[in-house]
């Protein structure tokens, strides 16, 4: 699967947006295998994998927002 990204992060949050199209602002991230595509956004969140997966596959884009926590 061949996905660009964007992450903005911020002392509070972190935005990662993923999409299976070229879009404007956004980098090249690779062709990866559903495998490293899992890899990925457990690196990022652990959350529902499946989930997530099913949303990028059927919609194209996937956007992840985690909250820092304060020390």
């Amino acid at each position: 699967m061949k996905l660009w990204i964007t992450d903005s992060d911020t002392p509070t949050h972190r935005l990662v947006r993923i999409n299976c199209e070229n879009q404007l602002g956004y980098k090249y991230l690779g062709d990866l295998s559903e495998e490293e595509v899992r890899e990925f956004i457990l690196s990022v969140k652990e959350d529902d994998i499946e989930k997530n997966i099913k949303l990028l596959n059927y919609y194209g884009y996937l956007h992840l927002f985690v909250i820092k926590k304060r020390k």
